[in-house]
């Protein structure tokens, strides 16, 4: 039996490559586009897990399908974890790459302390509200100055030693061979059969509850994790 997994996000890219990492195994990736209008999940927690988890449960809640989110972002240590889950967000609402790299560099024109790395959580979810969590980090240092001209984000100024090259210099196999996503999707990847006998687990427990397209509230449930 093929498996519907819902991609929580309208992002074609990332649709693509889910399909294209899952297309050995019997499910059907599909994405909120392929469904009626859906709100938006307002990314307010306070840890990239927090976020991945709300808009996965979210999603799998309103469907009655089990829906996969992912959230991440670039954590400085002299800035006390900063940008963190405001990433995206960094220089203000709408905010281009552009406005917060020069918020970040701004900031961090008199750190002698470097250290930053990328951060990524993956939440996979069912309606009833478990999910698992898949987690990768990429470390590396804040550059004085923007360089190269690939990717996206904070990718000019994130100085990975393993290359000795920024983000935005490497090429997208070398990236994702080292991304915080890359580890990340690796690891689902390489864990999926387990994954989907856990689905079919949660989703046989109980009669699957009918697709609440009410207003989303957090609940304490439990989350497991793939060990």
């Amino acid at each position: 039996m093929v498996r519907i997994i819902v991609l929580a996000t309208r992002n074609s890219g990332k649709v693509r490559e889910f399909q294209q990492l899952l297309k050995n195994f019997p499910v059907e990736i599909k994405n909120l586009n392929d469904f009626g209008p859906i709100p938006d999940v307002e990314e307010d927690g306070k840890t990239f897990d927090d976020n991945a988890y709300k808009k996965a449960l979210f999603a799998a809640k309103a469907l009655g399908l089990p829906a996969i989110s992912d959230d991440s972002g670039l954590v400085v240590e002299a800035l006390n974890g900063a940008p963190g889950v405001k990433s995206a967000r960094y220089a203000g609402e709408n905010a281009t790459d552009k406005k917060n790299i020069d918020k970040l560099l701004e900031e961090m024109a008199d750190k002698n302390d470097r250290r930053a790395a990328f951060e990524c959580v993956i939440s996979i979810a069912v309606p009833s509200g478990p999910a698992l969590t898949y987690e990768g980090r990429c470390e590396g240092e804040i550059t004085r100055e923007p360089q190269g001209t690939s990717g996206f984000g904070y990718d000019p100024v994130f100085y990975c030693p393993e290359y000795n090259k920024t983000f935005a210099e490497l090429n997208s196999d070398e990236k994702n061979r080292v991304s915080h996503r890359g580890k990340a999707l690796g690891d689902v990847v390489a864990e999926f059969d387990k994954i989907l006998a856990w689905l079919e687990a949660r989703l046989t427990e109980a009669k699957p509850p009918k697709p609440d397209h009410s207003q989303f509230e957090h609940n304490d449930w439990s989350k497991d994790k793939m060990v």
